[in-house]
């Protein structure tokens, strides 16, 4: 649980500072729980520049709650929380002063999205607030006024978590956790997840995780796991202290992130899934009647593939649907291996190819649209799937035909280019796993939006 928040000061000497508003986020990780905002009359001169920034003055706080009145709230909502703010070095310790002269030790833990942006996003120019949620389209109302700048963190910390693909953000979550112990009833676990798509991280007592998952219900997936009797499975449950969840909205989005967090963190309990997700491939190659010919083969890595399969069969049944789709001879996808005209030829349903009766170039010519719709090969477009709420949607970039990563946009924020795209995408390894992922998702699924993309 995080408390992420945002405090404005009077201004002045170091530790001198009064505070004159304070907003406080309770935030579970996907929502906002619990929220704190008060103006807080700090019995002291507000300096003249700082006025002038926050609109705040004097008399807007002469019938504000003293600090001591609000003491009190702070602590319950902060309570077995990590602090969250951006520079929380700066509201950490004006709190802390706070509470000093109140005669009460304050001490929670903290992070700093600061700190956190500069790792996770190394290629932003500036990382004041105001540029970071410009360049990363997080709309904000009421700039440098306690409420409107903490809400800004909530969801910049919300990027944060999703670019963070190590999960090192949550495991510490979780070793810091109090309520998290072994239990053998995981009851309570299960009525706090939700049955939504999504990724999800089973923890063990030191916060570490030990396996990842992906479901279009979280909730009804774990409970599998809690519920199995398979030996692997009751190891796994005699380990599980907590479990944590990412919301992804579209399944094409948690089966790369689960692809690629299993093979970062190697979970111990993910082994089998390390490995590659396909076997066979599809190839293509001129014959000597110059016709081109398309084949499925055991999955060679030295080879271009124009797509990939999960084993042969599904291979098989993609060349049966282009067959009857773009008219194509069996004979030329080497599923009719007689020495005569193709059994399609028979029904007027091949246009003679098998025996070079029709035009090399116009079989070509759908051979090649073949090739086009299932390779990426230097294209440059956006994939658009559904987001985590109503008002967003999530996005793939492939760039030269390279998976370059993934990322969420609201609806009011229009993607434009690919240097807007830049900002909010969290980059992600391409790898012969991820393009198998995005092109076996795409082939069963027609929903996807693609978009091409313009400098």
């Amino acid at each position: 649980m995080y408390a992420i928040l945002d405090i404005e000061t009077t201004g002045g000497k170091f530790n001198e500072e009064g505070i004159t508003e304070i907003a406080i986020y309770k935030f579970d990780g996907h929502t906002v729980v619990d929220q704190f905002i008060s103006l807080v009359n700090p019995e002291r001169e507000i300096q003249p520049f700082v006025v002038n920034l926050t609109g705040i003055n004097s008399n807007m706080l002469r019938t504000a709650p003293k600090f001591y009145e609000v003491a009190k709230r702070i602590v319950e909502i902060t309570e077995d929380c990590i602090i969250v703010a951006h520079n929380s070095e700066f509201d950490y310790r004006i709190l802390r002063t706070e509470f000093s002269r109140l005669g009460f030790e304050f001490e929670r833990k903290t992070l700093c999205t600061v700190e956190l942006s500069k790792q996770l996003m190394p290629e932003q120019d500036s990382y004041s607030l105001g540029k970071l949620t410009r360049a990363l389209g997080i709309p904000v109302s009421d700039r440098h006024r306690a409420s409107g700048d903490a809400l800004a963190t909530v969801k910049l910390f919300k990027i944060l978590l999703a670019k963070d693909l190590d999960k090192q953000i949550i495991q510490d979550a979780v070793k810091a956790e109090p309520k998290y112990k072994l239990s053998s009833n995981h009851k309570h676990i299960i009525d706090d997840l939700p049955s939504i798509t999504g990724v999800y991280y089973l923890h063990d007592s030191y916060g570490k995780i030990i396996f990842i998952g992906k479901s279009k219900n979280i909730k009804n997936r774990v409970n599998q796991h809690f519920t199995s009797t398979t030996p692997k499975s009751k190891k796994m449950q005699s380990q599980i202290a907590a479990v944590t969840h990412e919301a992804t909205g579209s399944e094409l989005v948690a089966l790369l992130k689960e692809s690629a967090e299993i093979k970062r963190n190697k979970p111990s309990f993910n082994r089998s899934m390390r490995r590659n997700l396909f076997t066979h491939a599809l190839y293509s190659f001129m014959d000597e009647n110059g016709y081109i010919n398309l084949k499925v083969d055991a999955a060679d890595g030295r080879k271009k593939a124009i797509t990939t399969f999960s084993n042969y069969q599904s291979g098989k049944q993609f060349l049966l649907n282009v067959i009857d789709k773009f008219n194509l001879c069996p004979k030329l996808v080497g599923l009719d291996t007689t020495k005569k005209a193709c059994y399609k030829y028979a029904v007027k349903e091949c246009e003679g190819a098998c025996f070079q009766e029709e035009p090399s170039a116009d079989y070509n010519g759908r051979v090649q649209n073949i090739i086009i719709n299932n390779s990426f090969d230097q294209q440059d477009f956006i994939l658009i799937d559904k987001g985590r709420s109503l008002d967003e949607h999530s996005v793939l970039l492939i760039e030269n035909g390279v998976f370059q990563g993934l990322g969420y946009f609201n609806l009011n924020y229009q993607i434009t280019n690919k240097k807007v795209l830049e900002s909010i995408i969290t980059p992600m390894d391409h790898t012969r796993d991820t393009l198998h992922i995005i092109q076996s998702y795409l082939r069963k699924n027609k929903h996807i939006k693609r978009m091409e993309l313009t400098l």
